[in-house]
């Protein structure tokens, strides 16, 4: 009797990322056999199964997906990789608030992977996150989105406009609220630089703040239930960069240049 072919693909790791190492194009034993750091003898009986089901055919020592593996492996691949982001901390993902994410970027959000879930030390609670702020200061742009201030921002702030070409950085009502009554002037000087391009998000946030630059994206996002807390999460890819550039968009567009306060 056949395996069911949710089976076939998921219920073996070595089938799994066979077929995902089929995916562009055939592909020989001895690179399958050092991608998946496994033994010929470990290998050809999961293959074998492939074959079976219609999903594998090979020649000689070249194996390659059959139209049926290409048509499987086509909606797959998304899968298991959001499949991977989410494993990395299902509590995370489970618990907090991703309601702020348009939909068109939820059906993409493998494409943050690698992420790295940070829950800092009581000591750095109130610190930027040394990795982002360090390829901050690297990068040639920096979009920002925050709902607070760090308590040494005009240190940070300062620093990022010294060394990068163009900030772009929105604020939610309530913190351009405060900067109007309290930080007029630093955020002037800011602005002053041409360096400095600040926005006002007049409508209501439902996650901390977030943003990207050159080499990473950086969320603090809030529980299902609105409560902060300590949690970070930084994600180091082009793709992350990419991602968080569309939904970054997505926020400017609604918000209100500011060219003054």
């Amino acid at each position: 009797m056949r395996k069911a072919l949710l089976d076939v693909i998921f219920m073996s790791e070595k089938r799994k990322n066979t077929l995902l190492l089929l995916k562009d194009g055939p592909q020989e034993m001895e690179y399958l056999l050092g991608s998946l750091d496994t033994t010929r003898q470990a290998l050809l009986p999961q293959i074998r199964v492939l074959e079976e089901h219609y999903l594998v055919s090979h020649n000689k020592e070249t194996y390659e997906l059959t139209p049926i593996g290409k048509l499987i492996v086509k909606d797959m691949a998304p899968l298991t990789s959001t499949v991977d982001v989410l494993d990395n901390d299902i509590d995370y993902w489970g618990t907090h608030n991703l309601g702020f994410i348009p939909p068109h970027l939820v059906n993409r959000l493998d494409h943050l992977r690698p992420c790295s879930i940070i829950n800092p030390p009581l000591m750095e609670l109130y610190d930027i996150n040394k990795d982002f702020h360090k390829t901050s200061v690297e990068s040639k742009a920096l979009s920002l989105f925050f709902t607070f201030l760090y308590p040494n921002f005009p240190e940070i702030y300062s620093e990022w406009i010294d060394n990068v070409d163009r900030i772009k950085y929105i604020a939610s009502k309530e913190l351009f609220e405060r900067i109007s009554s309290n930080y007029k002037d630093e955020f002037n000087r800011y602005i002053s630089t041409g360096k400095f391009d600040l926005f006002v998000y007049n409508h209501d946030t439902n996650f901390v703040s977030f943003g990207y630059n050159d080499y990473c994206a950086f969320f603090r996002l809030l529980s299902k239930t609105g409560e902060y807390d300590n949690k970070q999460l930084i994600c180091f890819s082009s793709s992350a960069v990419e991602w968080t550039t569309e939904l970054y968009d997505h926020y400017l567009k609604a918000s209100i240049p500011a060219t003054e306060l």
